[in-house]
């Protein structure tokens, strides 16, 4: 104790000095320098909090790794009038943060399977395998079955804590089905997706059983045909696909007197105090992007919601809560609709923030994995993160109201994608006769075989499109039908317990030996 006193003192006055010091600087006065200095007094005053977690959230965009997380954070501060770089998002004001490795078992570019069970039970494995150790091979269900891991949600039941999981996504997706399964293949969300001959009980008659377990005490997301049999209509009259006979959104309600709600109208009429857990599905497959979203709830609504329900177990809880459909946004390279739910998903944040108290809720905001996400520049400050790269102000401060040009004469917007449906490259398939095998003496390349299909780069559409239309495609390179994940790190950041744990570059799997480690160690709070 003396000795970590003398070091604190030590920190405290070299600090001071240094404060000191800055009053002969000419810049002193300089807004940008007294900024810093506020932020070097605050992090010199930083205390770790060392209580055990009574509560643990943790938030997960999906495909929302540095690079989208900046889009985001521009666009919510342009929607709110500033110039948005200098704007921060709720995570980017947590007090600890580090950069996380994504890759999987088998894969430098993982899938939200491998990246989801790093998180919930503490291992790698490998891409489309959710809670089994990397020695099983995808779809071998015997093996699967004999390699399962313990969750971190199963954990924390077992300390009679409650369990909620959320996503836009199809809650049997790999993201949220991660809190609660354990599958040899991620696609195994029902029966019918079950082959001929595999043990391994479907996904969704996982979480019932999850649920039955006691485990499971809220889930809310997309996914209901998965639910509900061949021969059940929802609440839109769309049938499910289920062909076992096991409508498990009625066997819920009907075994474990479970709150079930498909629409806005019931969710907003849910008792929370209700004994019984609660099972929210509002769409037979995702949930709706935030800018087309109607009759049904935000994410935002949905996390109060699991807040008020969990919270009213006094030994605390563990809450998932998942923004799956930025990571689609980003698939179909329409970034418009990736930062209109990654507002939402930091409006889920915010309410999540203030709902809790850092003394007893450690409260972690991370992404499974990045996506092939690019920023063009050089653009001045000010430019719409959706709109074109506008010039540099060289006598000022906003941008220009002048595009930059690339070298074909055409203006290019802020985001672009390294592949995509959004390809700038247009498939053509040449004649025979201007094609051939052979190799080109000028370039050393071999060019197509006659009739194959060829690309050529064409531009021109984006001197006359909108390109802030909710509907847009931002360019892209490498023609895909759907953009890829990228293997770059992704960020974390977190306030609460032992959040401090989190520190320079840590594997995924870290994740979740700090979220059991806050559970476990230090001594409780007392509310």
């Amino acid at each position: 104790m003396k000795f970590s006193l003398s070091v604190t003192m030590a920190v405290l006055l070299g600090s001071t000095a240094a404060f000191a010091q800055t009053a002969d600087l000419p810049q002193q006065g300089n807004e940008w320098f007294t900024s810093a200095q506020e932020t070097l007094q605050q992090l010199v005053e930083r205390q770790e909090n060392t209580n055990r977690a009574l509560n643990v959230i943790l938030f997960v965009a999906d495909g929302n790794g540095v690079g989208t997380n900046y889009a985001t954070r521009l666009f919510e501060g342009q929607q709110q009038g500033g110039l948005g770089d200098d704007h921060n998002l709720p995570q980017d004001e947590f007090p600890y943060s580090a950069l996380v490795k994504t890759y999987s078992a088998n894969g430098q570019t993982p899938d939200s399977a491998p990246t989801a069970t790093a998180m919930n039970s503490g291992i790698k494995t490998k891409n489309d395998l959710i809670n089994v150790t990397d020695n099983v091979a995808v779809g071998d269900c015997a093996a699967g079955l004999e390699n399962g891991v313990r969750t971190f949600a199963e954990i924390v039941s077992d300390m009679d804590k409650s369990v909620g999981v959320i996503s836009t996504a199809r809650i049997t997706h790999a993201t949220p089905a991660a809190v609660y399964a354990r599958t040899a293949d991620r696609d195994f969300e029902d029966d019918t997706l079950i082959p001929e001959g595999c043990e391994q009980d479907d996904i969704a008659l996982q979480l019932y059983q999850q649920m039955e377990n006691g485990v499971i005490d809220l889930a809310m997301g997309g996914g209901r045909r998965h639910f509900i049999t061949t021969d059940t209509t929802d609440a839109e009259d769309s049938a499910g696909v289920r062909e076992d006979s096991q409508n498990l959104a009625q066997m819920a309600v009907d075994n474990l007197s479970a709150s079930y709600v498909q629409t806005q109208e019931e969710f907003d009429a849910l008792d929370l105090t209700a004994e019984g857990p609660i099972l929210g599905l509002f769409e037979p497959s995702h949930m709706q992007y935030e800018a087309d979203r109607s009759g049904e709830p935000s994410l935002a609504e949905m996390t109060t919601a699991a807040i008020e329900k969990l919270s009213q177990n006094d030994n605390g809880y563990y809450l998932e809560v998942e923004a799956g459909r930025v990571d689609h946004a980003n698939h179909a390279g329409n970034a418009a609709r990736v930062l209109t739910d990654g507002v939402a998903f930091a409006e889920a944040i915010r309410v999540a923030d203030e709902m809790t108290d850092d003394a007893d809720t450690l409260i972690i905001v991370t992404s499974d994995h990045e996506h092939a996400i690019a920023f063009n520049g050089y653009c001045g400050r000010g430019s719409d993160i959706l709109g074109l790269c506008m010039q540099v102000n060289g006598d000022g401060i906003e941008a220009l109201d002048e595009p930059n040009m690339a070298s074909d004469a055409l203006p290019y917007t802020v985001i672009g994608y390294l592949n995509g449906a959004g390809s700038v490259l247009v498939e053509q398939i040449p004649d025979e006769a201007e094609t051939s095998a052979a190799t080109d003496v000028d370039t050393g390349e071999a060019s197509p075989e006659a009739g194959a299909p060829i690309y050529s780069g064409d531009r021109s559409a984006i001197a006359d499109a909108d390109v802030t239309d909710i509907d847009y495609l931002q360019q892209a390179l490498i023609p895909m039908s759907s953009e890829t994940h990228s293997g770059e790190d992704v960020a974390v950041y977190a306030k609460g317990p032992w959040a401090h744990l989190f520190d320079g570059t840590i594997e995924q799997n870290v994740i979740f030996h700090v979220m059991h480690h806050a559970a476990t160690a230090g001594e409780a709070t007392s509310n």
